[in-house]
């Protein structure tokens, strides 16, 4: 799952299909996400000194990461991602779609260095 905080992504199944939002966490072993105005749901929530007037709260629920799609920067449509090495050995993300980078993940090491 190449997907990191603060991503712009689309949500492709489920309720809030075509939704669009900023990722806000990351549940790596369960492979979720939180995602901005998605997967929203209303929290029953008794009084207590935390929330003295109780009541109902909205909040968003975490939603699958197999659900959304990373929107390409450049185009602004949703595009699945890549990870591809540079030539000085550094791993980085890119939309398949256009080819723009998505910033590095991983730095530079000898072991994948291309040589000319």
């Amino acid at each position: 799952m190449y997907f990191r905080i603060d991503d712009e992504v689309q949500v492709i199944a489920g309720a809030d299909r075509g939704h669009r939002g900023k990722i806000l966490k990351i549940d790596r072993k369960k492979n979720k996400l939180v995602v901005e105005g998605a997967g929203r749901v209303w929290k029953h929530v008794r009084k207590s000194q935390k929330n003295p007037q109780g009541g109902r709260l909205n909040k968003e629920m975490p939603i699958s990461a197999s659900n959304v799609m990373l929107v390409d920067p450049t185009t602004g449509t949703p595009t699945k991602v890549g990870v591809r090495f540079l030539a000085d050995g550094s791993k980085e993300r890119f939309a398949k779609k256009s080819g723009a980078t998505l910033g590095k993940i991983a730095p530079a090491r000898a072991a994948h260095v291309t040589k000319k």
